[in-house]
This record gives structure tokens, sequence and C-alpha cells, in this order.
């Protein structure tokens, strides 16, 4: 008889809205996860009618529901990080917050998605003060792109000194560590992330990849450095293996949809897997 394998698997918590087209959100967070070996567990707060195209329409739900999720997660689950996306609005913000306090969280990965690809904003002002206010100075990690980084600083960013600007700006809110994505700089063959822990700057360059397969990108990035974190590296160490699964993945889509589609997670393991290295 086949032993069964007794070790536990790392467990990550995603608390964020679910995309029924499956390229961002929960889904698209679960893929991640599951492609760096940790176990996900959810706690949805909204729900959306959407696809590649844009999103139709969407539920957020109420802040007693998104609290019993949470409780029965953490209540029964060894969660070793914790990685939060869309909360829809302030009341969502302040429970998620809460709740994280409470539980003494201290691996939190926040993805501020506060502007959608068209550059419409996503949240109303009061949501966008209480994640400033209320969920930044609990993160370890905050992984905000250009126009979320403008949103929460307000001034425009146009290249790296600006994005370091910004980075100590945030900083200065209460993260330990920001990580400034650079994708939405345009003009350059290469792309570079700045994370800034109040003392020390790293920098992660990637080469820029032609594609309109990119929905999901900043969920699936923050939900693999989540998921690393939990794997026991350090927050620079993190970001490194989240930032090249990534760019390992992103030439690699199932050719869906007629807008922004989704990327294949799993397409760099299959690839070994055809390759006979499992």
């Amino acid at each position: 008889m086949m032993k069964r394998n007794a070790k536990k698997m790392p467990c990550v918590m995603t608390v964020a809205g679910s995309d029924s087209g499956a390229g961002a959100g929960i889904q698209a967070d679960l893929k991640s996860m599951a492609a760096q070996g940790v176990y996900g567990l959810t706690v949805i707060t909204a729900v959306t009618a959407q696809n590649t195209q844009g999103v139709d329409q969407f539920q957020v739900m109420s802040p007693q529901l998104v609290e019993a999720q949470m409780d029965a997660v953490l209540r029964d689950f060894p969660v070793i990080a914790v990685k939060t996306g869309m909360l829809g609005n302030a009341d969502l913000v302040a429970v998620v917050a809460a709740k994280l306090q409470q539980y003494c969280f201290r691996g939190i990965v926040v993805d501020p998605v506060m502007v959608a690809k068209s550059g419409d904003s996503l949240l109303e002002e009061d949501t966008q003060a209480a994640i400033r206010d209320k969920l930044l100075p609990l993160s370890l990690v905050i992984t905000p792109n250009i126009p979320e980084a403008e949103v929460l600083c307000g001034f425009p960013i146009t290249g790296i000194d600006d994005m370091k600007k910004a980075a100590r700006s945030l900083h200065a809110r209460g993260p330990a560590f920001v990580l400034l994505k650079g994708g939405h700089l345009q003009g350059e063959d290469e792309l570079t992330d700045v994370l800034y822990d109040g003392t020390r700057f790293y920098f992660y360059r990637a080469q820029r990849i032609n594609t309109r397969h990119t929905h999901g990108t900043g969920c699936t990035y923050a939900s693999a450095i989540a998921a690393h974190l939990a794997l026991g590296r350090f927050v620079p160490q993190a970001v490194l293996s989240a930032r090249r699964y990534l760019q390992e993945i992103l030439p690699w889509h199932p050719a869906l949809g007629k807008g922004s589609g989704p990327m294949d997670h799993f397409a760099a393991w299959r690839q070994k897997v055809d390759a006979g290295r499992f």
C-alpha cells in the first residue's frame, strides 16, 4: 500500500473578489498559489460577472459574511500568510483589518486594487482612505502598480526616481516593505519593479513581453509572493521567486477571450512534465 504524505502543505488565505472569467481575482490567486506548492484558502469579498472584455455586474458581500468566512478559515487551517485584493468598500476594509489584527497576522501581502486597466477608479475615496489608514499599517508587503501608487501618493510617477519617491512615501504609512511595480511605465524594452524596506532599495528587472494576455498579472504576482513567504522565504527572496514565476508564465496562455486574456499558470510545469523532468 502506498504511504500517504503526512507533511502539511503551507496554507495561504486570499481575501479578494471572484472573477467569473477566472483570469484574475480569487481564481488567479488559487492558480498562482497551487503552482508554488501551497494550499490556497478563500474569503470572497465580491462576486463579479466579467470576462476578458470587462465587468458587466458585481455584488459586494456583506461585512458579516466576509467576517464569517475569515473566522471559518482561520479557526480550522494553519494559515501562514494572507493576500488581500479587491475589497469593495470601506466597511469591508475595516472588517478585514480588524480580523487580521485579531488573529495577529504579520505575513500580509496587500495588493491595493484601485484602478482598472482602462484607468478608471474602482473604489470610492472613503475606501481608498480606509486602505491607506487601516490596511497599509498592518502589511508586511504592499504591491501597488503605478496608477495605484499615484492614487495613494497623490503625485505622478514617470520614472525610477519617482518610483523611489513613491516607495518612500508609502513606506511612511506603515508597511514593512513597498513593492512598486513598473509595468505601466511606457517606452522601455525592460521593466523594473522597485522594492523598498525603509533603508534599502532592491531592483527587479525583466524583459517586457509583448502579449495581450495579461489579465490577472497583479493578482498572480501578489499571490505568488504570499506563497513564497509561507514557504519560508524572506521578502526580497519571495519577491524574486514570484517575479521569476510571473515572467515564466507570461508568454503562455490558453488563447481564450476577445480582450485581455488569462495566462496559463501551469504551462511551465507541463513543459517539465513533457520533458520528463518529473
